[in-house]
């Protein structure tokens, strides 16, 4: 076989393979959102306690390292856009820039990258440990369907806890933003907190909230979608760990450039 030939069946192997998973993520989501709503009609009801343990560990657990990036962002971008609309003095315009740029974008899309690379490749690494395992086939051998198992959890505990943490990045960003910015613009840090609550429109806060609903769903279904997938012992566990956090990023970052373009129009 010619190069030319390899290249175009390579290509054209990857569009298949590609093709064929974003056709089984699909799956798993109308799945888990089945079982989630009406499971109990066939016996495999969602476990409000499997539930409640994801939501531990996908967003509480998480509060720490959230807030605390999210704080030294807002701190960030205090510092930037003081620098730069101070050569055209404009700090008075520093408020509306950090408050609009927080809960539009950077809120939610640093919660995304950080639930990604913590829960998506929890997700991958967890359920691949069961596939290789063969955990996965015993619990469709005890009528347990793997979907509602693992997944559906998952899945919940993502739509709840993401839009939770997106609203604590976006508190804790502008109070970083406020720790800097206020001295600088002659003004108190409570001050500078009520002057952003006024310029903040509802229709802010709801799409950094809208773009962290897809978010959820994005990383939950790129990271059970990969572990279900697992091949190849513990070797295979850790390509597909790495695989899930890298997936999941690209795709977040895709969805937000979308959501961008068509929210700013």
């Amino acid at each position: 076989m010619s190069l030319a030939l390899q290249l175009v069946w390579r290509l054209g192997k990857r569009s298949v393979d590609g093709v064929r998973g974003l056709g089984y993520a699909g799956a798993l989501l109308v799945e888990s959102l089945w079982f989630s709503v009406a499971g109990f009609r066939s016996g495999q009801t969602v476990r409000f306690a499997a539930v409640a343990e994801q939501m531990r560990q996908v967003g509480v657990d998480a509060v720490p390292i959230v807030a605390l990036l999210s704080f030294t962002v807002g701190l960030m971008l205090g510092i930037q856009f003081v620098a730069a609309l101070g050569d055209f003095g404009a700090e008075s315009q520093v408020l509306m820039a950090v408050a609009k740029s927080v809960t539009r974008e950077f809120g939610v899309l640093i919660t995304g990258i950080l639930i990604a690379g913590r829960s998506g490749s929890s997700f991958a690494a967890r359920i691949g440990s069961m596939s290789v395992s063969q955990e996965v086939d015993a619990l469709g051998v005890m009528g347990i369907d793997p979907v509602r198992y693992l997944a559906a959890p998952a899945l919940l505990a993502m739509l709840v806890m993401l839009p939770v943490l997106t609203i604590l990045a976006n508190v804790m960003a502008i109070l970083g933003a406020a720790l800097y910015c206020a001295p600088v613009l002659d003004i108190s840090p409570t001050v500078y907190i009520v002057q952003t609550l006024n310029l903040l429109e509802p229709g802010d806060i709801w799409q950094g909230l809208s773009k962290s609903v897809v978010f959820a769903v994005l990383i939950t279904l790129v990271g059970v979608s990969t572990g279900f997938g697992v091949s190849g012992g513990a070797e295979g566990v850790g390509r597909a760990t790495t695989r899930a956090v890298v997936y999941s990023i690209s795709a977040i970052i895709v969805a937000d450039m979308i959501f961008s373009f068509f929210l700013n129009r």
